[in-house]
C-alpha cells in the first residue's frame, strides 16, 4: 500500500497488475483506502490487469469476474491476453492457437457489453496478431504490452503495430533489473548519454522509448525512483538515439519467450 501512496502522492494515475501477479487483492485495498486521501474517483485512475495463461480459453470472462471481485472494481480501463500461449500446454501445441482465438473472442464480448473499457495482448509477435486479426470479431487490440529496451527492439513487430494503430507499449525499460541484472543500466552508452543530459540512466531509457511512440510502464518502489520516473522534460538528440538504437545488436531478452509459441 505504501507504494501505491507514493505513486499517487506523485502524480501516477496508471497502474498496471495481472492475476498472475498474485496482487490484485492488494492493490483494490490500496485504492479503497488512498483514493478518498488524495480526493480521487475511479474515474480518473487508469487499470490495467491481464488474463492468466491458466484462464486461456471458456473460462477468460470468468477469470475477468475474478479480477474485478479482487481490485474491487466494477470495470477496468484495460484487460489484456497476459501470454499467447496457455499455461498446461507445450509451446509447440497448435491448440494454442485455438485458445488463444477463444479467449480474444470473450475479451470482445466483455467489450461490446461495456464490461471493460478496452482491450489487448501482451507477448504477442507478429504471427500471434495476425493469426488473431484473421478471426477477430472486429476489433483491433488496443494494445500489445511487450519487452522493448535498447538491448531488445523488435522492429517488425515495431511497424506492423504502428501499420494497425496497435499501441506498443514497453517492460522491462530498465532491462533484467527484477532479476538483478543491471547490464543495461550501466551500459557505457546508456550512461554517458545521461551524464551529457545531465539526467539517470533510468530516464534515459524511458525517453529513448517514448519518442519513438512506444508507451512504458517502469517498474519503482522507492519514493525517490517513482518520482524520478515521471521527470522526463528532455529530449535525447538524434546523435544519441541513434547510439543507443545500436545497442539492440546484443538482442538480450530478460522476459518469457513468446516466438517459440504455435
Amino acid at each position: 500500500m505504501q507504494v501505491v501512496d507514493y505513486a499517487l502522492e506523485a502524480g501516477y494515475r496508471m497502474f498496471d497488475t495481472a492475476a498472475v501477479y498474485g496482487n490484485e487483492i492488494h492493490l483494490g485495498e490500496a485504492f479503497k483506502t488512498l483514493l478518498p486521501k488524495y480526493d480521487l474517483e475511479r474515474e480518473d485512475i487508469f487499470v490495467t490487469t491481464k488474463l492468466s495463461p491458466s484462464d486461456h480459453g471458456s473460462r477468460a470472462e470468468q477469470a475477468y469476474q475474478k479480477s474485478l471481485e479482487n481490485l474491487d472494481l466494477e470495470y477496468v480501463d484495460l484487460y489484456l491476453i497476459h501470454f499467447p500461449g496457455g499455461a498446461k500446454l507445450p509451446a509447440e501445441d497448435k491448440r494454442n492457437t485455438k485458445m488463444r482465438e477463444l479467449s480474444w473472442c470473450k475479451l470482445t464480448e466483455l467489450y461490446d457489453d461495456g464490461k471493460v473499457n478496452a482491450v489487448g495482448v501482451s507477448n504477442f509477435t507478429v504471427a500471434h496478431l495476425e493469426g488473431l486479426m484473421e478471426s477477430n470479431h472486429g476489433l483491433v487490440p488496443a494494445v500489445n504490452q511487450v519487452e522493448w529496451h535498447p538491448y531488445y527492439t523488435q522492429s517488425s513487430l515495431y511497424k506492423f503495430c504502428k501499420q494497425h494503430h496497435i499501441t506498443l507499449q514497453a517492460y522491462c525499460s530498465f532491462g533484467g533489473t527484477s532479476c538483478s541484472n543491471n547490464s543495461l543500466l550501466n551500459d557505457p552508452v546508456v550512461v554517458s548519454t545521461a551524464l551529457k543530459l545531465e539526467v539517470t540512466p533510468a530516464q534515459v531509457l524511458l525517453v529513448w522509448a517514448l519518442q519513438q511512440d512506444v508507451a512504458v510502464i517502469p517498474k519503482a518502489v522507492h519514493p525517490e525512483h517513482i518520482k524520478e520516473n515521471r521527470s522526463l522534460n528532455f529530449k535525447i538528440p538524434e546523435e544519441d538515439m541513434k547510439a543507443l538504437n545500436q545497442l539492440s545488436e546484443k538482442n538480450v531478452k530478460y522476459a518469457w519467450d513468446p516466438s517459440i509459441v504455435a
